[in-house]
């Protein structure tokens, strides 16, 4: 079951006239606090790629929370990325790549002046990829930073088993994969004024993987004052799937699970390992080659992100309801069709071939009391085949219903703005074989081309990625997601009212989500985490 939620991962993954800057003959120099690096130039903005922000979690200094880089003597080359985090492939046969030295960032900034009379907001991106996969050069935030004036940072952190392994003899689950964010949000704090940007005005952003990380840090004590604004982007701290979803025998996921269950499975993993002596169990651990680590099974069992300790006191779902969260303005949203990219992967061992296939699924899910209800909510003759009812329900119940649940929790305290991306002629940039029964729509991860140069799109993808660029930046500035002659966003506070974003000229407006996602039953009938706390 394991190797299914490996492949229903997200399948993704100028010479600066600013202070600090100075342009070298091949290319623009900054000095950073760790020592100067030379960037590379590409008309309207500059990239710093490669820059280590924390000590190569290696040997002795692996599962510790990161420590400083060193500093370098010279001019360091920033033209490149550094070495991925180890990782496994999300699609294909293949073993672990990358490194465990990747502590690294990418910086991309536009040239010339700040536009206004402040310096540039700071969007610092933290990537998906199920925390097994992904890294942050796959995404090219050049759109970002050129029309939307902003300087965005891009992070490699932790995955699997070296970012969220626990142990008893750790104190529990440390949960190192935020700790490198942290510390990266750290580097920014130092260092972003250096590249033109505003250490006082940093957003963090992410998708899926990326936004869970976003939720953590909202209701981290230990993230406080590292960030100003938040962008959840198909990833909500309730975001769970059913169990038997997508395939039978699957369990409930959860992307939040107790530190204490963390360490106990650290405990039987370091057993399995031939590392159980009564002392030094971790000093075994730490001289294990990393490939012997890196297996599909570990990399995946610690792809959790533990709650319990200091660091993440409080599941971030009920820290949400109970109002425990930095008091940042929030923007948060799903695709309109989220589980058609998991599900796709999965039809071909298990098929919905009709309505009694169909209902056998809803009643393994929910319960038979349950299923009858969502029946007549989605009954399978209402859509084209029984895969995309199917996909439709699950997508409400899993991401889009506990999104406006959160977006309400948020809304009583601070600004929160909610989207539905709606494109269902997004380009397909997964390379996954057509499924008849289930074209992708706006699937999971979807919306990425819109805010990242990734794939080409069409005349009317463009003028909306515009748009979304401009709204993303603009939040980012000023905590208000406006965009000149654009639709305005639903007023914050406004319950269930989200901006539906698609191309052509009324493919952005305001959509009442709860009513077309028939929240009000899922509320009632399967609320979200099951998981016995």
């Amino acid at each position: 079951m394991r190797g299914v939620r490996r492949r229903c991962a997200l399948l993704l993954p100028v010479v600066l006239m600013l202070v600090g800057a100075a342009a070298g003959p091949e290319g623009p120099v900054v000095d950073t606090d760790r020592g100067p690096v030379r960037g590379r130039t590409h008309g309207a903005y500059s990239t710093f790629e490669g820059i280590p922000f924390a000590a190569p979690p290696t040997g002795p200094r692996r599962w510790r929370l990161p420590g400083p880089a060193r500093r370098w003597e010279g001019v360091r080359d920033a033209g490149a990325p550094g070495s991925r985090c180890v990782q496994l492939p999300v699609l294909g046969p293949g073993g672990p790549v990358g490194s465990e030295d990747c502590l690294h960032l990418n910086v991309t900034a536009p040239a010339g002046p700040a536009a206004g009379a402040r310096p540039r907001p700071v969007m610092v991106w933290f990537h998906g990829g199920g925390f097994f996969s992904g890294s942050g050069d796959v995404y090219r935030p050049d759109r970002l930073a050129v029309r939307g004036d902003a300087v965005v940072v891009t992070v490699n952190y932790r995955l699997g088993v070296f970012g969220l392994f626990g142990h008893p003899e750790l104190g529990g689950a440390p949960g190192f994969a935020l700790a490198d964010q942290r510390a990266a949000l750290r580097w920014v704090r130092t260092n972003a004024e250096r590249f033109g940007g505003d250490p006082d005005n940093v957003t963090v952003f992410g998708e899926s993987a990326g936004a869970l990380s976003v939720c953590a840090h909202l209701t981290s004590p230990a993230s406080a004052g590292l960030f100003h604004k938040a962008i959840v982007q198909s990833g909500s701290c309730s975001t769970t799937t059913p169990p038997s979803a997508l395939l039978p025998g699957l369990g409930t996921y959860e992307p939040f699970v107790p530190a204490r269950r963390t360490a106990e499975e650290g405990a039987l993993a370091a057993a399995r390992l031939g590392c159980d002596r009564p002392s030094g169990v971790l000093d075994c651990l730490r001289a294990l080659d990393a490939r012997a680590l890196a297996t599909p099974d570990l990399m995946q069992r610690f792809s959790l992100v533990p709650y319990g300790g200091s660091a993440l006191p409080t599941e971030p779902r009920r820290a949400l309801q109970a109002g425990r969260f930095h008091r940042v303005p929030v923007l948060q949203g799903t695709t309109r069709d989220e589980i058609r990219l998991f599900l796709a992967q999965t039809l071909a061992a298990h098929p919905i071939g009709d309505e009694n296939a169909y209902r056998a699924r809803m009643e393994r899910s929910f319960g038979v009391g349950t299923a009858r209800a969502v029946e007549a909510a989605y009954p399978v003759s209402a859509y084209p085949t029984p895969a995309i009812a199917w996909a439709t329900l699950l997508t409400d119940a899993s991401f889009i219903c506990p999104t406006l649940r959160d977006g309400a929790a948020l809304g009583r305290h601070v600004p929160t703005y909610g989207y539905r991306f709606s494109d269902r002629g997004a380009p397909d940039f997964t390379g996954l074989p057509p499924v008849p029964e289930l074209p992708l729509g706006a699937a999971h991860g979807f919306e990425l081309p819109y805010l990242f140069t990734i794939t080409p799109l069409t005349e009317a993808q463009q003028r909306l990625a515009d748009r979304m660029t401009g709204y993303w930046t603009a939040f980012a500035r000023t905590g208000v997601p406006t965009a000149p002659g654009a639709p305005q966003w639903p007023r914050p506070g406004a319950p269930g009212r989200v901006l539906s974003l698609a191309p052509g000229a009324d493919g952005i407006r305001t959509v009442d989500g709860r009513a077309e996602h028939h929240c009000a039953l899922w509320d009632e009938r399967w609320p979200g985490v099951t998981t016995a706390r």
